[in-house]
Formats: C-alpha cells, sequence, structure tokens
C-alpha cells in the first residue's frame, strides 16, 4: 500500500500554520517539501507545522526540514517550529545533522501563546499586479507611500528602480499575475516578487548597442542582497537593503 500524506495550510498570516497527517516516508518526503516551501514563500513571522497526527515511517525522510531549513536560510528566513510531535520525533529532530534550525512545542496553541503572534506584522504590504506594463507604475506608486509611511524615504527612489525592473521582467518574460510584497523589520528592507513561471531569471551580459538585459545588474548593483527561490506552481525573486537603522 502506498503511503499517503496530506499537508493543510490553516492561516498565512502573520504566523502560517501548516497541519500535516499521514505518513512520512521517503516517499511522501516531498509533499511535505512543496507544502513547507509554499508557506513559508507567503513569508510569515513563523511557520507552525502541526505533526500530532503526522507519523514518521522513516525517520530519514525528517532530513527534507534540514534541507528547507538550509534552502531558505538567507530568505525567507522564518522559524519553523514543528508542533505536536512525538518524543521520539522530537528526540530525532534534535539529532538530525542541520535540524538545530527547527524547533518543537507542545502544540500550536502554546506556540502562538508563548511568542505573542496575534497582531499583524504593521510594516508591510502586499499587491497583486496583473502583467501589463502599468504595473510598474503601480508598484512604484506604492514603494513611494510606504517608504514614507516607514520613515525610510531616502531610500523610495531605489527601493522604486528595484521593484520596477523585477516587476518589469515578470511583464517582458512571465506573463502571470504576481504577488508584490514590500516589508520593513530590523533594519532591512525585503522587497520580492511572486510569479506564476518557474523559469528562473538569469542575468545576462549584454552586448554594448542593446538597450535592455540588465535588469537583474541593476538589482544586483543596487541591494545588499538578492536570490531566487522556486516554488510550487512558480518562484519568489527576492531581494534585501539595509536602513541604516535597526
Amino acid at each position: 500500500m502506498s503511503s499517503q500524506l496530506v499537508c493543510r495550510p490553516e492561516q498565512d498570516l502573520p504566523v502560517a500554520v501548516l497541519r500535516v497527517s499521514g505518513v512520512l516516508d521517503t516517499v511522501t518526503g516531498d509533499a511535505l517539501d512543496r507544502a513547507v516551501t509554499r508557506s513559508l514563500a507567503t513569508q510569515p513571522e513563523s511557520l507552525l507545522v502541526d505533526v500530532s497526527e503526522l507519523e514518521v515511517a522513516d525517520p530519514v525522510a525528517l532530513d527534507v526540514l534540514s534541507s528547507i531549513v538550509c534552502r531558505t536560510a538567507e530568505w525567507p528566513a522564518v522559524p519553523l517550529v514543528l508542533c505536536g510531535a512525538e518524543p521520539a520525533t522530537a528526540r530525532t529532530l534534535r539529532d538530525r545533522l542541520g535540524c538545530d534550525g527547527v524547533t518543537t512545542e507542545d502544540s500550536c496553541a502554546k506556540a502562538l501563546a508563548a511568542h505573542g503572534w496575534e497582531e499583524p506584522e504593521p510594516h508591510r504590504i502586499r499587491l497583486r499586479l496583473r502583467p501589463v506594463p502599468d504595473a510598474c507604475r503601480q508598484v512604484r506608486h506604492v514603494v513611494t507611500q510606504a517608504c514614507t509611511a516607514w520613515q525610510v524615504r531616502d531610500l523610495a527612489a531605489t527601493v522604486g528602480l528595484v521593484a520596477t525592473e523585477l516587476v518589469a521582467n515578470v511583464v517582458r518574460h512571465a506573463h502571470t499575475t504576481m504577488e508584490f510584497t514590500l516589508g520593513l523589520r530590523d533594519g532591512l528592507l525585503c522587497l520580492t516578487v511572486r510569479d506564476g513561471s518557474r523559469k528562473l531569471p538569469r542575468p545576462r551580459d549584454p552586448g554594448v548597442s542593446e538597450a535592455g538585459g540588465r535588469g537583474l545588474h541593476l538589482v544586483r548593483e543596487l541591494t545588499d542582497a538578492w536570490g531566487v527561490l522556486p516554488v510550487p506552481g512558480g518562484k519568489v525573486v527576492w531581494t534585501k537593503l539595509t536602513t541604516g537603522a535597526a
């Protein structure tokens, strides 16, 4: 009989909760990887994975969690909390190499109460955009408003330029609807664009006579860090800029 794993998202923000039930083994590990990655891509404060109804048939399958922690360490760098794990599973998790980035709690309710994750993060905006040229103007307007409200107006021009390049890439190449997110936390501005194309962007070296093709080079020069996270159904391009105030 084949193993079955059910991953059911119960909330996204400010804290994501993912309820996982069924059997976890080397066959169903990929399904857990996809579900956790999808939840992390929404950039929650933390991801609580409820495993109270999960049977770990093969402890090796827990390596998928350490793989996710390593893959998302730079972005979105979201704490991963396993809730309701059997004592044996919790012990195995502590012993697995690379799983030290995963913590455990008795239940999701206790985790939420212990950390006070109740109110939405104030410095974050999300915007759904269609793949049309006017999307670039819309995102610049939103960036200017946000930077002004968050008292980092001196970065509005730079952030607006980065946002324009990332949105324009979706308009030109992905041709899908997109979700733009801008957040400020601990002195870092994080800007992301999620689209529905699996094709990963790659910087290229255009000739001197070419008018375009320099967008990602510009993004790299203007930001402190940037990257791409493949997610189910597409990808997220992310960037970080320091504001100089933590």
